[in-house]
């Protein structure tokens, strides 16, 4: 299968140049079947859970418990929150997504020299998945990654703007730090040891990388979408949104809900892996990007993911007889290679994996 991944299956079009050509009508590469298109007149106004850290670590034991409570409640029910108070600089998240939007209004040229191949990845994209003539999303984005170290390769990070790879290592450990800090809560929180998911994740010897989204201005908003609806593959994805513009949506009950990005919060999500471990106590929970046409967008997913070799499965302590084992196991390197050579298609990998690992 892997040989298949070598190269794009047809030249690729940047999405931005589409955009900035100033054309009225989205080619049909980009329109999605009606049942997928956004259809805005639907939307519900309630929001995903927000949730204060501050008392995550605090010495006040009740504080500190209703903190977990919160956030126990928010993974089961809708496997999303917005994190306030979580320790991170908000100027560092603020220069750090600035300097992206500063790399995508470089010439594209310039962005060229860091073009990607569906191999790994890395590097300046704009289609996931290698399927010959499938719908694409309407999106660029630059995709890195962050550890296991010897993976990190700074000379394939943007050289330019000149500050870009500076902020990426320092915003880097900043969020890694705050993964372990939500990966611990999570872990109490189901009753696990406080270090059981970390460790299942490989200890120390984690994975990480960081996807830049950049979404840019669309003729016709109402024909397509950003991101593909899909549930994170990974472990756990901190995503920080633009600031002022929505366009993460969220599915529950059915319905498609837009996440109002809270100033200065993580916008926090369980990943696939975290619904594997917990027995599917904790959702990964299928989400989507629309686009808009007022408005370019840009968004920083940092996917906290456990070692690619590592065998995933079922906390033996959330299985019993009335709750069997609901996923045999299966190293994340395996389950991977379905959303790199399909792209991003709802929910029907974990699902398959559930009846099929």
């Amino acid at each position: 299968m892997m040989n298949c991944l070598q190269s794009w299956p047809e030249p690729v079009v940047r999405v931005q140049s589409l955009s900035e050509s100033g054309i009225r009508a989205i080619p049909d590469r980009y329109i999605k079947p009606p049942s997928d298109r956004p259809g805005f007149q639907n939307q519900e106004h309630v929001d995903i859970p927000v949730v204060d850290l501050k008392n995550l670590f605090s010495h006040d034991h009740t504080l500190h418990e209703e903190t977990l409570k919160v956030i126990s409640s928010a993974c089961k029910e809708w496997g999303f929150f917005q994190a306030v108070n979580h320790g991170i600089s908000h100027e560092l998240m603020k220069r750090t997504r600035e300097v992206w939007r500063e790399f995508f209004n470089l010439p594209l040229e310039v962005k060229q020299e860091y073009a990607n191949a569906p191999t790994t990845y890395e590097g300046y994209g704009s289609r996931l998945g290698v399927q010959k003539g499938a719908i694409l999303d309407w999106s660029d984005y630059f995709f890195l990654h962050y550890l296991p170290v010897y993976l990190r390769n700074p000379s394939k990070w943007p050289s330019l703007p000149s500050s870009c790879r500076d902020l990426i290592s320092e915003y880097g450990a900043e969020v890694v730090k705050l993964c372990g800090r939500l990966l611990k809560a999570m872990s109490i929180s189901l009753g696990l040891k406080e270090d059981y998911l970390q460790n299942a994740f490989g200890g120390e010897d984690i994975g990480a990388c960081l996807r830049v989204n950049f979404y840019p201005k669309c003729p016709q908003p109402d024909l397509t979408l950003g991101l593909s609806s899909h549930s994170d593959p990974g472990g756990m994805t901190l995503l920080l949104p633009d600031h002022d513009i929505a366009g993460l949506q969220v599915r529950k009950n059915g319905k498609w809900i837009t996440v109002k990005p809270v100033p200065n919060a993580f916008i926090v999500n369980v990943g696939d892996q975290i619904q594997v471990m917990s027995n599917a106590i904790y959702k990964s929970v299928e989400h989507r990007v629309i686009v808009n046409s007022v408005k370019d967008r840009v968004s920083l997913a940092f996917f906290y993911n456990p070692k690619s070799d590592l065998l995933i499965e079922p906390a033996k302590e959330l299985v019993s007889e009335d709750r069997p084992a609901l996923y045999s196991p299966m190293t994340f390197d395996e389950y991977r290679l379905y959303i790199r050579t399909y792209g991003p298609c709802g929910k029907t990998q974990v699902e398959f994996s559930g009846s099929n690992r």
